[in-house]
């Protein structure tokens, strides 16, 4: 189910700068901003770039792939370069620290228990020329990333309210082609009436939930039993697979999905393995840097569930309070 990181998907918003998108196979750049994140992302400490090279490998990317991929974050603005005689570190810039802290929050607050639904869904209909098939394409993109989905072609619904962000961006979008509605749903007593929650594989979700859970639940109670390099790709595929899931089932109304809907136990499931590997994943890639810093002890920290919900700081300084 894993698949190659795509940094783009854990944005609630059109992220500031141009990052990787997603690759068939490995993804090197996606990876390299994944182990980033996840060990650097409240210090921004910069690593050097053989680290990140080795690092890497043992995510099964080559080391000429991996030193393409860091070359080419740092010319898109997602990595700053900073040299100490011939060797070069790399760290999160300002901006992307942020995003990637947006997004990591947006993870687990759009997956947890549902608040209680008042009934009414968000219509979001538009009509866009068909020459204006790329502003057609961004504004799908962003409705999608706004939980909403097809009902019919222009005509995109979501049981929650839209956002004044939200609605800002989609303005800017369609300039002037879109209405948006709020309202219960009538049924009709005809045979064929198409429900508002048919608009996403309700069926399709749910398996890929089960999926997540088959997949991780015998690693959950042997978090103790995996060290080294393997707990570290343990987190990043952990991650990489649980944050589809905001865009999947979007806080979808429990009151419509069928009884014992399995997003609680991914979220539990998602905490227990990837906080429960943080500790020995933190001390291999602490080992990795330090053989390339003279030993001098890297400020690497595993990046927490907690982390996630709390936030870090603009200046990458820690933890907000």
């Amino acid at each position: 189910m894993a698949s190659a990181f795509d940094i783009e998907e854990i944005y609630p918003d059109e992220p500031s700068v141009r990052l990787p998108r997603r690759q068939s196979g490995p993804a090197p750049q996606g990876v390299a901003v994944t182990l980033l994140a996840d060990y650097t992302l409240r210090t921004r400490a910069a690593l050097p770039s053989a680290a990140i090279v080795a690092l890497l490998a043992e995510a099964g990317v080559t080391s000429a792939g991996a030193r393409t991929a860091i070359s080419r974050l740092a010319r898109r603005g997602v990595l700053e370069r900073s040299r100490h005689g011939r060797h070069s570190s790399y760290r999160l810039s300002p901006t992307v620290a942020a995003d990637l802290s947006a997004g990591g929050n947006w993870i687990l607050t759009s997956t947890a228990a549902a608040t209680p639904w008042d009934g009414c869904w968000t219509i979001v209909a538009f009509s866009l020329p068909q020459e204006h098939s790329a502003q057609r394409r961004a504004l799908r993109g962003q409705l999608r990333w706004l939980g909403y989905a097809p009902l019919y072609d222009g005509l995109w619904i979501s049981p929650t309210e839209l956002t004044p962000p939200a609605r800002a961006r989609l303005a800017q979008l369609t300039l002037g082609a879109v209405t948006v509605f709020r309202g219960r749903h009538a049924a009709l007593e005809a045979a064929g009436g198409r429900a508002p929650i048919e608009a996403w594989d309700v069926a399709a979700i749910r398996g890929q939930y089960q999926e997540f859970l088959r997949r991780w639940t015998p690693l959950a109670s042997r978090t103790g039993s995996v060290d080294g390099a393997a707990a570290v790709r343990a987190r990043t595929e952990v991650m990489d697979t649980y944050r589809r899931f905001p865009t999947l089932d979007p806080h979808l109304p429990l009151e419509l999905l069928p009884a014992g809907w399995p997003r609680q136990a991914a979220r539990d499931l998602f905490a227990a393995v990837y906080d429960g590997l943080a500790d020995p994943a933190e001390r291999h890639v602490r080992a990795v840097v330090a053989r390339h810093t003279g030993g001098a002890p890297p400020d690497v920290r595993a990046h927490t569930t907690a982390d996630m919900l709390a936030g870090v700081r603009a200046d990458g300084c820690g933890a907000s309070g």
